[in-house]
């Protein structure tokens, strides 16, 4: 049996971790590659140790490891056949993947010379360049809109969106194609108005690629983890939100955008 041809299998990259069969983050089973270091401080963002560029350590953890595009793509192909049971693949997500664009496109591209269906998940925050030259080898790409309104981003996200959604338009006019998600965390009394939500519908209705938007009821499983860090958690007083209160949030945004789940 012949070993598949690695394209640019030296490089590196730091990689927080590999999970495994996950159902979240794609069709079928996915693996998940998780890269480390984001340009955003998203309040409620359920992996800060994924923030950091730099490898940190605990009394309990190590998180982050250096790894080569050959050392990812060996453990990916351990999975390979889950993806073609499950009509499956790998998903790159972070972090903010297009911090480490050189590495991201690399994995990518070796995916789809290997027929893996691939995924990315991003907040598109990035130069278009960086991000038009990963989109060749991407067959779903979720993106996050956290907000509409540029100071209600840069308050909780730490960054202005303006770059974000100039991105997100750009995709009208590229022949790439690939399936766009746009996926919106629903934060209750933060970017949870009827107000918000119809200027975030609003703006998604313009998106040509847009295939269906996913909004995400907010919840606080990174917690311990900020714990472990040393890191205070800013937004412990707020609750997930109930189903109804999703489902009227769904109503809200159909009225722009025909696909919506959550």
């Amino acid at each position: 049996m012949s070993v598949p041809v690695i394209y640019d299998g030296d490089r590196k990259g730091t990689v927080l971790r590999i999970e495994r069969s996950s159902v979240h983050d794609g069709p079928g089973l996915r693996t998940v590659l998780f890269l480390k270091g984001c340009p955003l401080r998203c309040q409620w963002c359920s992996t800060p140790e994924s923030q950091s560029f730099e490898i940190e350590k605990t009394e309990e953890n190590t998180y982050g490891t250096i790894m080569s595009v050959e050392q990812v793509m060996r453990e990916l192909r351990k999975d390979s056949l889950f993806f073609f049971i499950s009509t499956g693949g790998i998903t790159v997500s972070g972090g903010e993947i297009m911090a480490q664009p050189d590495f991201t496109r690399s994995v990518l591209k070796n995916c789809r010379m290997e027929c893996m269906h691939t995924a990315i998940e991003t907040t598109f925050f990035a130069q278009w360049e960086t991000i038009h030259s990963i989109l060749p080898y991407v067959n779903l790409a979720f993106v996050d809109m956290k907000f509409f309104t540029k100071e209600l981003h840069e308050k909780y996200c730490g960054v202005d969106n303006t770059l974000i959604q100039e991105n997100l338009l750009k995709t009208n006019d590229i022949e790439e194609k690939f399936q766009l998600v746009i996926r919106t965390p629903i934060i209750p009394g933060i970017n949870d108005s009827e107000e918000e939500l119809c200027k975030i519908g609003a703006f998604c209705s313009k998106l040509k690629k847009l295939s269906y938007m996913q909004l995400l009821p907010y919840h606080k499983l990174g917690t311990a983890t900020y714990a472990k860090l040393g890191r205070e958690y800013l937004l412990g007083d707020i609750q997930s939100p109930t189903v109804d209160e999703m489902a009227k949030h769904v109503k809200i945004m159909e009225r722009y955008v025909e696909n919506v789940i959550f």
